[in-house]
């Protein structure tokens, strides 16, 4: 594609993403549908684009109102994601010169929110958790996330898997938590490889493994995943299962649970029961009251620590949304621990960054349910094995607490109970 053109489209991509009428995956999705024509390159660049405008919105639109020309074709530039000499061909002169003067702002210049490029109230929020390491936190959130690989625990070994990649030209490196995990540099195609077809790999954060392995289902026993989604928990534990047992797949999203179905096929699990749900207090659910060995709950939230992945999230997310999620969250906790069978275990699980839906939710449960009993998270990991486990929990190793910045993972939190 001429670079004036690609520019153009990505400027149109910009404008579709900006409008936060729909989550950006899926507008990126349906762009792409609609221009069937687009290579894998351009597809690239313009998802990159759009995303980076995501990620520094504030600072580029900052940036922006020195220029001239359309404000989504001045966001474009900014955030281009293809070459530079590419991008040049397609600017006029009075546009190189804007860019170049752009490039030569400062950190030191700008105020703080360009720096950060996150909501108000969202900055605040943070800056009273972390003090001094805010800032870490927010430089880390304006990066694209690595791509972590979960291996097939039931039916091939991480170093095999390792080495098959490096023969396909793809580099890995062992994950420093996960027993499963993989991170490869860039986004090779793995849809075209064996290991994929054959289900050897799933694309899964490092932190999402570690909630799986938390959960410690083992052979023969009954676990549900209380919101499983499209399954890439449940898979997880379906391998550590060894394909044993039973395992129950429940979302309120039947369409959710239909991604977990090509998943489920090439992992070769057999133990694997989806359902659609109407709520949490479905009579599917209340036939399980006190039945199951682990139940994990992988709760709805605001998505706030996936936001290198995410990072329309951020212009998404409100105050007011957030708490909407702690009824749901509340909610939800409640119905699933009724699942729970006397010396079983209960996980509850964001993707959040936030103290209202974590910290908060757990200790508001555990005082509502004195006979559930609270587990401490680093011990439980140490016996797991798994490395520097105290680093990845609260001062107090009650709570598992990844962070961006720190753990090189999408932001989790795990709280643990035993009946």
């Amino acid at each position: 594609m001429h670079p004036k053109a690609l520019l153009d489209a990505c400027a149109e991509l910009v404008r579709n993403v900006l409008r936060f009428e729909h989550p950006a995956d899926a507008v990126v999705s349906r762009h792409f549908r609609e221009h069937r024509s687009l290579g894998p390159r351009e597809r690239a660049t313009l998802a990159e684009t759009a995303y980076a405008v995501l990620r520094r919105k504030l600072l580029f639109e900052h940036l922006a109102a020195s220029g001239s020309g359309p404000r989504e074709r001045r966001l474009a530039i900014l955030g281009f994601a293809g070459g530079r000499d590419f991008l040049m061909s397609a600017l006029n002169e009075q546009e190189k010169g804007w860019l170049d003067a752009c490039a030569k702002v400062q950190d030191k210049d700008l105020l703080d929110r360009h720096r950060h490029n996150l909501p108000e109230w969202l900055a605040t929020a943070l800056r009273q958790q972390l003090g001094e390491d805010f800032w870490p936190l927010a430089h880390s959130l304006n990066e694209p996330a690595p791509l972590d690989l979960r291996v097939n625990a039931l039916t091939d070994k991480r170093e095999d898997v390792r080495k098959e990649l490096k023969l396909a030209g793809i580099q890995a490196e062992l994950s420093p938590y996960s027993p499963w995990g993989l991170r490869i540099e860039g986004k090779p195609p793995l849809t075209k490889l064996d290991a994929f077809a054959r289900g050897a790999i799933e694309v899964q954060d490092e932190g999402s493994q570690l909630l799986a392995l938390l959960t410690d289902a083992r052979r023969g026993q009954m676990v549900v995943d209380f919101c499983a989604g499209a399954g890439g928990k449940t898979l997880a534990l379906g391998a550590a299962m060894r394909s044993t047992g039973r395992l129950y797949a429940f979302d309120v999203s039947a369409h959710r649970l239909d991604a977990l179905k090509p998943r489920l096929a090439r992992s070769k699990l057999s133990n694997v029961h989806p359902a659609a749900i109407a709520h949490e207090r479905d009579e599917r659910v209340k036939r399980l009251a006190g039945k199951l060995d682990r139940v994990l709950v992988d709760a709805p939230c605001s998505g706030l620590g996936t936001l290198r992945r995410n990072p329309d999230l951020k212009w998404r997310q409100s105050p007011e949304s957030v708490q909407e999620l702690v009824a749901k969250q509340t909610a939800i906790l409640a119905s699933a621990a009724r699942l729970v069978k006397p010396g079983g275990r209960l996980v509850y699980a964001t993707c959040s960054l936030l103290p209202e839906e974590n910290e908060n939710i757990a200790q508001a449960f555990s005082e509502a349910h004195p006979t559930m009993h609270p587990m401490n998270v680093g011990e439980l990991l140490g016996q797991l094995k798994v490395p520097r486990a105290d680093r990845l929990c609260t001062a107090d190793g009650r709570f598992l607490r990844l962070w961006p910045h720190r753990h090189a993972t999408d932001g989790f939190f795990a709280a643990v109970w035993e009946s």
